[in-house]
């Protein structure tokens, strides 16, 4: 047994190529396969604060099984999944949010790898090679159900509505007025109060980022249907089970890649856009530009 090929869980090689490992859980009938091995990039991943703001190198090793063509290829690119469908999908979900977890990113590169007609089941080797002496990593191999299952548990689209701060005191009322036909989400403007300054734009940004976060929980401690939610996965899962979101804003706009710039409706300009909203409700404030339909009341 060499460094190479490593242990053996049962008859799968364990650290070897993750080319070797897709072959070993061929089975009888095998399909074929496409590999992209030793893609590395650098972004900035991770969870703790000293990766913030640093550039890590990320090595990536994608096998896509693909169902054979059922018609003559005759050499048509078209008819096959191309190699750069799999480093695409690489960089579709780098650029789409900064990402804590290597384990939340496999899983993102495999499910949009599979969204592709050919491919049937995919296995996804991330490691971060630049934190020491030794390659930090994470595998999954996920099938074509996986998107099914994924799709089938897809969220409704929302009603984000933005309630400026002096309209914040009627929130319960606009509540009932709006209704529960579609999810709601709250995101609500920056406090009326004192907040303080700080020396660099960053903490001032989070500074403001918390001032609303604590008007969020302000409102909800007043109406018991109302809960802070921080993530897009919360957001997803309260709405799948009926609830209303008041929107923190802090974490999903400090990992967003290219984030909104301003705050207050432009926030929320960006909330609903990024939630694919069916439309976006500005109570107390003006009309913005928006990539989702607006209606304007108060």
């Amino acid at each position: 047994m060499t460094p190479e090929t490593g242990p053996a869980f049962g008859q799968l090689p364990v650290f070897g190529p993750l080319t070797d490992r897709a072959a070993a859980m061929a089975g009888a009938d095998p399909f074929d396969r496409i590999s992209v091995r030793d893609y590395v990039v650098e972004v900035e991943i991770g969870a703790f604060a000293q990766e913030r703001g640093l550039l890590q190198k990320v090595r990536f090793n994608i096998v896509a099984e693909v169902a054979p063509v059922a018609q003559p290829l005759d050499d048509d690119v078209d008819l096959i999944l191309s190699y750069d469908r799999l480093t695409e999908a690489v960089g579709h979900e780098l650029q789409a949010e900064r990402i804590n977890l290597l384990e939340t990113l496999a899983e993102r590169v495999a499910l949009r790898i599979l969204q592709e007609r050919q491919a049937m089941r995919v296995f996804v080797r991330i490691e971060k090679i630049d934190r020491g002496p030794y390659d930090l990593g994470v595998e999954i191999v996920r099938s074509k159900a996986a998107v099914t299952r994924a799709q089938a548990q897809s969220a409704p689209r929302p009603r984000v509505v933005y309630l400026a701060p002096e309209m914040a005191g009627d929130a319960r009322a606009w509540i009932e007025k709006l209704g529960t036909d579609s999810p709601l989400i709250l995101a609500l403007g920056p406090p009326l109060l004192p907040r303080p300054h700080a020396q660099t734009p960053e903490a001032q940004r989070r500074i403001d980022l918390l001032a609303i976060e604590q008007a969020a929980w302000g409102l909800a401690s007043q109406d018991a249907r109302c809960f802070v939610v921080a993530t897009r996965t919360e957001l997803d899962w309260a709405m799948k089970n009926d609830q209303i979101s008041i929107w923190a804003p802090s974490r999903m706009v400090m990992d967003a890649v290219n984030g909104p710039q301003g705050g207050g409706v432009a926030l929320a300009v960006w909330l609903a856009e990024q939630m694919q909203a069916v439309e976006l409700l500005v109570i107390g404030a003006d009309m913005p530009k928006a990539g989702v339909p607006v209606r304007v009341l108060g």
